[in-house]
């Protein structure tokens, strides 16, 4: 990093997703100066992508981003996101960008993730992803069983019933842990990383019966 430590921001939405309360561009904006601020950084230049249309996340869609790895590499410097998904949902568009040999940084887990973990940290939102889109296809079917027929008026209360199913099993999950997590927070465990390696300290299994990592400590400290 370079003494002045320059930092190259990006930032992401689709044309359905800059009202999202934490996904627009002042929602992400504000956190990548948060983060600037609070880890000695100078913001050089900032870099906002409107999506809109499939095949966003192929490079050649995303001139913004390539024009903020040109960036970063003159200044020799990082590119910084608000959340890794602003970079891409997809593994290996993120494992791609990696070829790229400009180092990133995401402000919701901190300065010190290295690209490896940041490899994990996708995977593992992808595999989320695909668990979240399992259970709904199932939950679609058990509805089916019951009578509500595909092309029925009644399906997308189904697919709503559905999705509100899986949303509630993840709120009552987080109200179970979050009490674990205040005793974390109390007793010194401040940063994410600090709080998931006192839940797998303690034995506490995610909802999928894995280990605790800073995204998921946030996913369920979202959800409070």
């Amino acid at each position: 990093m370079p003494p002045d430590r320059s930092l190259i921001t990006y930032i992401r939405v689709s044309t359905s997703q800059q009202g999202r309360s934490g996904l627009g561009i002042e929602a992400q904006r504000q956190a990548l100066t948060h983060f600037a601020n609070a880890e000695g950084f100078t913001v050089a230049r900032e870099f906002v992508e409107v999506e809109t249309g499939k095949g966003a996340d192929a490079l050649d869609r995303r001139p913004q981003l390539k024009a903020a790895l040109a960036a970063a590499r003159k200044l020799r410097c990082h590119v910084a996101v608000a959340k890794l998904d602003r970079l891409s949902r997809d593994v290996h568009f993120v494992s791609g960008l990696m070829t790229h040999k400009v180092p990133f940084l995401v402000a919701e887990l901190g300065p010190d993730v290295d690209p490896f973990v940041l490899h994990l940290f996708a995977a593992l939102a992808e595999k989320e992803r695909a668990l979240i889109s399992t259970r709904t296809r199932q939950a679609l079917a058990a509805a089916k069983v019951r009578g509500v027929a595909l092309g029925n008026p009644k399906l997308h209360v189904a697919r709503r019933n559905a999705i509100e199913a899986v949303s509630a099993e993840a709120d009552r999950f987080a109200a179970n842990v979050l009490p674990i997590i205040r005793e974390a927070q109390k007793a010194g465990a401040t940063s994410l990383r600090e709080i998931a390696a006192a839940l797998n300290a303690r034995g506490v299994a995610t909802a999928r019966g894995g280990q605790w990592h800073a995204k998921s400590v946030s996913n369920i400290l979202g959800r409070a």
